[in-house]
């Protein structure tokens, strides 16, 4: 049986759209109330991990639109520092 999205122990996705959808379901399970401590606490690790990535994944856009500003019209993407 593969792991939901949710679950800790699975990689996050891989595309910031996924990993968006991820953290919402994630949210969205967290709100009803309904889990049980313990899976509500390891879809809350999870949830974290998951904005995380989106955070990391937006600061990198907003890095690589840097870049292209800087140069202008003609510009082509340089290497940036990813976070470790």
């Amino acid at each position: 049986m593969n792991p939901s999205p949710e679950t800790p122990t699975q990689a996050p996705p891989e595309d910031f759209e996924t990993t968006l959808a991820a953290l919402e379901n994630t949210v969205s399970a967290l709100e009803t109330g309904d889990l049980p401590l313990e899976e509500a606490l390891k879809r809350f690790e999870n949830g974290t991990r998951l904005l995380r990535r989106c955070e990391t994944a937006l600061e990198q856009a907003e890095q690589r639109i840097d870049i292209l500003l800087k140069e202008g019209k003609d510009a082509t993407p340089e290497s940036f520092k990813q976070p470790g």
